[in-house]
């Protein structure tokens, strides 16, 4: 099931489409972040201002060095003993979607644990974009009922995996690094 699920969005992906798929948080809007014309296709489903960016899944730490100029080894520590997930924004973005790179050069990264984003990422070998699967400015769905028909729809591929999962999810804690490793929280 998995691997069959992993298979048909790595398809769609790679086609440039857009997917709705259950994350180590709540249900996510995703696509290849390399490719800009597929995040532009997330912002338009969302009403989202691009000048609002969105973040990128990885699916191991070791891969940090591939989109962030210089990645404070910090980094590594606060991903690996971080209690709920973690997306950091940092400094120095690159080979990823321009639309992706806030207008200071960051980019917000979370390591995803997740066994479909694991597998999706590791296959693509390349990182996935992840937002909220909301319009902008609506509250997030904390499990797949509460997505919207507007955002189910309007995906090219929507992921069947923990879909009848009720569980109450909640989004990533996410903090700002900076090189010099001073850091604030965006949101706790």
């Amino acid at each position: 099931m998995l691997k069959d699920e992993v298979a048909r969005a790595l398809k769609v992906v790679q086609e440039g489409g857009t997917i709705l798929y259950p994350t180590d948080t709540i249900w996510g809007i995703g696509c290849d972040a390399t490719n800009t014309e597929a995040v532009e296709k997330i912002y338009r489903l969302k009403q989202r201002n691009e000048a609002k960016t969105m973040i990128i899944l990885l699916d191991t730490e070791n891969k940090l060095e591939s989109y962030i100029s210089d990645v404070n080894p910090l980094a590594y520590e606060l991903i690996e003993y971080a209690e709920h997930p973690l997306t950091l924004v940092m400094p120095g973005a690159k080979n990823v979607s321009p639309a992706l790179i806030g207008s200071d050069g960051s980019l917000g990264i979370r390591v995803s644990k997740h066994p479909f984003c694991q597998q999706l990422i590791q296959r693509l070998r390349k990182p996935l974009v992840s937002t909220s699967a909301n319009i902008s400015g609506k509250p997030s769905p904390q499990y797949f009922a509460q997505i919207a028909p507007k955002i189910i729809d309007g995906v090219d591929y929507v992921v069947d995996i923990d879909q009848h999962d009720m569980e109450i999810k909640t989004p990533s804690t996410i903090m700002r690094l900076a090189p010099n490793g001073s850091f604030e929280f965006i949101r706790r």
